[in-house]
């Protein structure tokens, strides 16, 4: 399926070029481009604006689609990159194979954001989702001597995987390999990426799946189902601010300059919010539905791109060993 996907959007492009019209290849987390996502709609406001095509081209979650860039160096298909975040900024910049954007965009991030190559357009905070009717433990400690059940990413290939990594060694530090050990039984299984853990805990196989504190406004907003909670913990929820770049290899950069710059203006955020579930980074003029308000984390876990890149390598091999027993 995957491999159709992206050969129909090479096809497209190449057909676009021949034509003479200008075409921008943009790699995307696989849920971005669902059409019950905010790719669909991105693409069509874009491209009405700019008489030019857009391929988005799903590449799994944050982490697998910085793998994927990375292997492919200078000769990959993308020009822009959409879903990188906080946790792999330093990562992806280190690699030598993004450009700066030279935009100024204004935004309201619950942080104060000054970066020249990596541009955000949405954010939210890890949490782990469930019903009601689950007793909600108050911390990963509670989490962890409990009986519940729940469903994880792997953090070598999904952001919200890595984020969890990142927050157990933010808040455990030496202890957090030993937290991973405990937890180890309370977790049903580790998905490559958020959509399939997602699914698990709606097919009641999980007592929790870990999401983002905004995950109950789409089955409220969507669905008029309030029966979904996100548990606060007391280690504080991990903020996390997604971003988009241009990678240096790109044909057109001054048409990727513009595509960025109608993604984080009010235009290209409109569908941000009830598409992909996330607090847009530049609030709408009319405010935000009252679920997303409640979805606000109440003491949010800021760990900066600094901090993220020198701390990853050590919380993914806790990770691994304490997960290992």
């Amino acid at each position: 399926m995957r491999t159709t996907i992206l050969a129909v959007a090479s096809m497209v492009a190449a057909g676009a070029v021949q034509a003479g019209e200008p075409a921008l290849s943009v790699y995307v987390y696989d849920s971005f481009a669902t059409e019950w996502g905010p790719g669909p709609a991105i693409e069509a406001g874009f491209e009405a604006e700019c008489g030019c095509d857009i391929a988005l081209i799903p590449a799994g979650d944050g982490a697998a689609m910085l793998s994927r860039i990375m292997l492919e160096g200078g000769a990959g298909t993308a020009d822009v990159v959409v879903g990188l975040d906080n946790f792999l900024m330093e990562r992806a910049r280190a690699t030598g194979l993004f450009m700066p954007h030279g935009i100024e965009a204004a935004n309201d991030l619950p942080v104060a954001w000054e970066d020249d190559t990596f541009l955000p357009f949405d954010w939210g905070a890890f949490a782990f989702v469930s019903t009601r009717d689950v007793p909600a433990p108050a911390s990963l400690r509670e989490l962890a001597d409990s009986d519940l059940a729940v469903a994880i990413q792997d953090p070598r290939s999904s952001t919200p995987g890595l984020g969890l990594a990142l927050w157990v060694k933010a808040a455990y530090g030496d202890g957090a390999r030993a937290l991973w050990a405990d937890l180890a039984d309370n977790i049903v299984t580790v998905t490559p990426g958020w959509s399939e853990a997602y699914a698990l805990f709606l097919s009641g196989e999980a007592d929790g799946v870990l999401s983002y504190t905004t995950s109950p406004a789409y089955h409220a907003v969507a669905e008029g189902d309030d029966s979904k909670v996100a548990w606060p913990f007391a280690e504080g929820n991990p903020v996390q601010i997604e971003v988009a770049a241009i990678l240096a290899r790109a044909d057109d950069p001054d048409l990727a300059r513009a595509f960025l710059t109608w993604l984080a203006g009010p235009e290209g955020q409109a569908p941000i919010p009830e598409a992909n579930w996330m607090f847009p980074a530049l609030n709408p003029e009319g405010g935000l539905a009252p679920a997303f308000e409640e979805g606000r984390p109440a003491h949010p876990l800021l760990i900066t791109p600094a901090e993220a890149g020198a701390m990853r390598d050590a919380a993914l091999a806790d990770w691994q060993a304490g997960l290992a027993g």
